[in-house]
């Protein structure tokens, strides 16, 4: 058995699948209903005791709903995932044995990291076509190519966030303390970001992707963050494959 086919069973029989599909398929249902609905949420819930005045939807709205709940919730789910995968030493017997069948550190972390990193894209563009399509049904139509591109702009986030869990997991034992970690980067970024001239750079501004791109905003504006996030990745993903290779037995 090959080691790509040991993790894509290891993803399906610790149902790691079923959870991060579930997620973001969830939220694709859940967030256009919401944005659709919310009034009468709103209404229901106050008991008739208070007046909300909530504006009609517009089909951008569903996306919203969507995108705001994969950028918390999904992405902590994508990250636990991806640290249980990643933290390669945190069963001692288990690594050991791994280790000395393995050639070498990339041929035992590039099959985890890669198929975990296609299974967290993989979600994220199911769930996202479910609200895009829920929307289309519920409030509008929303452009096709600010939806794909925000799409794919929002999947090379998550693999930059996959990426950033196998380089901070390859220097920890703890799959607890790699999830922390990376959490705590990760929201340290958006922190930056409040300075005009570094945001646009950084990975985390590929988060408002999803939303900016069918609101109107130019691919232009994520091309410096594309970049950026492109190479630091690949540095990630060199430095947790050297890591992971002079850690001792």
């Amino acid at each position: 058995m090959t080691a790509w086919r040991l993790e894509w069973l290891r993803l399906v029989r610790t149902r790691r699948l079923v959870a991060l599909a579930g997620v973001y398929v969830f939220f694709g249902f859940v967030g256009p209903l919401t944005a659709r609905y919310l009034g009468e949420i709103i209404d229901r819930f106050g008991g008739g005791q208070m007046t909300v005045v909530v504006p009609d939807p517009v089909p951008t709205d569903g996306i919203v709903q969507f995108a705001s709940n994969a950028a918390q919730i999904g992405v902590l789910v994508a990250v636990a995932v991806a640290a249980g995968a990643l933290v390669v030493d945190a069963l001692p017997e288990m690594s050991v044995f791994l280790r000395t069948r393995m050639p070498s550190a990339g041929a035992l972390l590039l099959p985890r990291l890669v198929v975990t990193a296609a299974a967290v894209g993989t979600a994220y563009l199911l769930g996202a076509a479910i609200a895009w399509y829920e929307t289309a049904a519920l409030i509008g139509g929303v452009p096709a190519g600010g939806m794909i591109g925000g799409a794919v702009l929002a999947v090379l986030y998550l693999c930059f966030a996959v990426a950033l869990v196998a380089a901070i997991g390859a220097r920890l034992r703890s799959v607890l303390g790699t999830v922390g970690t990376t959490v705590v980067v990760l929201l340290a970024m958006p922190l930056l970001g409040l300075v005009e001239a570094v945001g646009r750079f950084l990975p985390s501004h590929l988060v408002g992707a999803q939303v900016g791109l069918v609101t109107g905003e130019s691919l232009g504006d994520y091309l410096p963050a594309v970049a950026i996030t492109l190479a630091v990745g690949a540095a990630l993903v060199a430095s947790a494959i050297r890591a992971t290779g002079r850690r001792e037995l």
